[in-house]
């Protein structure tokens, strides 16, 4: 049962956490994180200064939920793709385009980045038990190796960099920077707990996730033929799964956190939908971590703190400690991208609070380190969470591989594809048209950029790098030419091959072969009926598709701001007219009411002066 004083403090924890995200968007404090406001009024509220929330069994047991959800978010966040090694059997225009690419990929720079963390977090905890700081050479060595990576995809996100080779990078070194210091500690807590059982025993823990994965790796194909809304099954599976890896975890003498962090990435690998992670991040940062947060702070004493001359040195030691150990990430990045964007990301590197504080917990349940002492890392730790996302918002700027435009290539110059040539030139589209006709070429040549070939045979189109684009359009009228260069352009490796077919006979005999081959097709007949149709169905769309100030757009939503707000809701819908949305291999007619949900297909008219910025703002990935 609560107490009275439980309920107190409980009530004004979350009376903070409505507060503190209210407060940070009307004063516009983007340069803290919101876990490190929280922390810091933590500190304000407990025995440091006003002394309104006390300690209890309930809070405790609370904050312990706390850690453990976020350790499993944690899980979650990491995304395995990124580890993945790129196919051997290239095609030509890839095997032709890698002599074009950085000497280093981004796995071999996150890999070199974070082993120069791993060695000088040797280092500096070596020096560190030298200065009679702090003696524990592997637990300082564990907690100088982390990185936040929620504050890292948290930054990422502001930038829009989570999709470019440098936001990648980023990315895994920081999700090396939850991992290897997770297994770490693991090892390191086996080996100090009073009730450490043999470690091959941790295995177990391996196994079980392993099993968990197996048997529920068919779930989520289920779970879209059954009523969810009042079972809510993928939120009970992932509690399970919690629990089940967390028991398993204690009971042979690991921590439960690494239980929870391998049960985040158990649900991760069963690709849950993006709902049910709205859903759990909801639980997790609505409630639960919001109140480990702040009861870190609390926790954290500044008053004993500032009184021990030692803590007061150990905290700017800790401090350097933690941006030494990540100084080699700049050599590691300056591999491939801009000096001060290699600056940049080492100052997001040296950013850790996460990983940090459950350190600190296992490290304090095993008396292995002072409350004087975890203080100093809690506060060097929020210190890099200040300083670092400051740097990296001052100094970051494009690199020129992520300005650089989508490649067009037309093939054939006629009233089709010149008037499409010319509007596509004028957005962020690298354009170029081939034709082997001459007269086509002087009729056209003046209008936009042409190149006259001497023959269409695929050799001399492969060796003048027709096919070197990312689309490739063939707008021929010869429907047996434009069927052989489809399927050499889709050997040769190019992304996308749209192709004209007026020939109904060739069309209707190749149409399977070709939609195997993900070409994509479309021809007059087809066209001037669709657009008949729409014509009299909305009388308004030949107005506007052949508007000089408006036209037809399509957007993959990809920001979570705009997921699960109604149509009517959205803050631009004045610019906009959403007509379709194409959600799980189907077509939706919107209304106002139409919640959009992430990954939709958003078809929508707009001014062509707008539509760029409604692009930008829907399709962020956040």
């Amino acid at each position: 049962m609560f107490s009275f004083m439980n309920q107190i403090s409980l009530l004004i924890i979350l009376l903070a956490a409505l507060v503190i995200p209210l407060a940070m968007a009307r004063f516009k404090i983007t340069f803290l994180p919101t876990a490190v406001v929280e922390i810091i009024v933590g500190v304000l509220l407990g025995p440091s200064l006003f002394n309104w929330i006390t300690n209890s069994e309930t809070l405790e047991i609370l904050q312990n939920v706390g850690v453990i959800f976020l350790l499993f978010l944690s899980g979650m966040e990491i995304d395995f793709s990124l580890f993945k090694r790129k196919p051997t059997n290239l095609s030509p225009l890839e095997e032709k385009g890698k002599h074009h690419q950085p000497k280093y990929s981004v796995l071999q720079v996150a890999t070199i980045a974070y082993a120069s963390i791993l060695v000088m977090s040797l280092i500096v905890a070596y020096l560190l038990k030298l200065s009679g700081l702090f003696s524990d050479i592997w637990l300082a060595s564990i907690l100088f190796m982390t990185i936040s990576l929620g504050i890292v995809i948290a930054g990422l996100k502001e930038k829009e960099l989570l999709s470019k080779p440098f936001g990648q990078a980023i990315l895994l070194i920081a999700a090396l920077g939850e991992v290897v210091p997770m297994v770490g500690l693991t090892f390191y807590a086996s080996a100090y707990s009073p009730h450490s059982k043999s470690l091959w025993l941790i295995l177990l823990i391996l196994v079980a996730a392993a099993l968990l994965f197996w048997r529920f790796k068919a779930f989520f194909r289920f779970f879209d033929r059954i009523n969810k809304s009042t079972t809510q099954l993928d939120i009970r599976l992932s509690f399970f799964i919690i629990v089940a890896l967390v028991t398993v975890a204690e009971s042979v003498g690991a921590e439960g956190i690494l239980g929870a962090f391998l049960a985040g990435i158990v649900i991760k690998l069963l690709e849950p939908h993006e709902e049910t992670k709205v859903r759990l991040d909801s639980i997790g940062y609505g409630f639960f971590i919001p109140i480990f947060f702040m009861m870190s702070g609390v926790n954290l004493n500044l008053r004993e703190l500032i009184t021990n001359p030692q803590t007061l040195i150990l905290i700017p030691v800790i401090f350097v400690g933690y941006v030494l150990a990540k100084g080699l990430v700049f050599s590691a990045l300056k591999l491939r991208f801009k000096s001060l964007n290699a600056i940049a990301g080492t100052a997001m590197s040296a950013t850790t609070i996460t990983v940090v504080l459950a350190v600190l917990q296992v490290a304090s349940h095993l008396h292995r380190i002072t409350s004087q002492q975890s203080g100093a890392f809690l506060l060097a730790a929020v210190i890099t969470c200040v300083v670092g996302p400051l740097i990296f918002n001052k100094l970051y700027s494009a690199e020129a591989e992520d300005l650089k435009k989508t490649t067009v290539h037309f093939i054939g110059t006629n009233l089709t594809t010149v008037p499409v040539a010319q509007q596509l030139a004028k957005g962020w589209y690298d354009v170029t048209m081939y034709t082997n006709n001459q007269h086509n070429y002087r009729a056209f040549n003046s209008e936009t950029t042409i190149h006259l070939l001497d023959s269409l045979a695929p050799q001399a189109m492969i060796h003048n790098g027709v096919f070197d684009a990312d689309v490739v359009v063939l707008g021929q009228i010869n429907s047996e030419k434009n069927y052989e260069l489809a399927k050499i352009a889709k050997k040769y490796g190019v992304h996308r091959v749209i192709v004209r077919f007026e020939d109904r006979n060739i069309l209707d005999d190749r149409r399977d072969e070709l939609n195997r081959l993900g070409v994509e097709l479309y021809n007059t007949p087809d066209v001037n009926i669709s657009m008949l149709r729409a014509l009299i169905e909305a009388p308004s769309t030949m107005r506007l598709m052949t508007s000089m100030d408006s036209s037809v757009y399509e957007v993959a939503l990809r920001n979570r701001r705009y997921a699960d707000i109604q149509v009517r809701n959205i803050p631009f819908i004045d610019k906009v007219t959403i007509t379709q949305i194409y959600r799980d291999k189907r077509f939706i007619r919107p209304s106002g009411g139409t919640s959009l949900k992430l990954n939709d297909h958003i078809i929508f008219t707009s001014s062509k002066a707008e539509a760029p910025e409604v692009r930008k703002e829907l399709g962020k990935l956040n």
